[in-house]
């Protein structure tokens, strides 16, 4: 858990209260970007998380063609703020096989997580696209996350 101050509004970050067995997806089929963004919103609207699909796709959408969200080490963190949620929603995918996602380093992802947040909404969002890129600077947690078939393992893994 992380607190931390915006102006004069303080958050508090809990993956575990974002993240739960409904939005992690062990096994993504899609091979371009468009295909794994599809497959993310799709998870989220399954969940119950986000209203419009559509208009949740092209934001992310719209974002990634601004500039990529592939970082580094496999992994991506497609992301955008949209009307269609109410408050931060994310989930996690991992792809069976490696996806190109015009990455920071050139290397294909398989880990992918996904977060939209209200547009009138900064803090919550930036803090969650903060601590998820330091949750993913070891190696060993990559490699767990990509071992497991559990997705509570999955949502463990990411909040230890």
């Amino acid at each position: 858990m992380t607190i931390f101050a915006s102006g004069n509004n303080i958050y508090v970050m809990d993956l575990r209260t974002v993240l739960t067995t409904d939005t992690v997806n062990l096994h993504l089929k899609g091979t371009t970007k468009e295909e794994i963004v599809d497959e993310m919103i799709d998870v989220l609207f399954k969940a119950g998380k986000v209203t419009d699909k559509d208009a949740a796709r092209e934001c992310v959408l719209d974002r990634e063609r601004k500039m990529s969200t592939g970082m580094k080490h496999g992994i991506a963190i497609p992301h955008g703020k949209t009307d269609t949620v109410k408050d931060l929603v994310a989930c996690i995918g991992i792809s069976d096989n490696p996806v190109d996602f015009d990455s920071l380093d050139q290397e294909p992802c398989r880990i992918f997580i996904m977060t939209l947040s209200p547009v009138n909404k900064t803090g919550p969002h930036l803090q969650f696209l903060a601590e998820v890129s330091l949750l993913f600077k070891s190696p060993e947690k990559r490699q767990e996350i990509l071992d497991t078939q559990d997705k509570a393992e999955v949502i463990r893994i990411l909040t230890e």
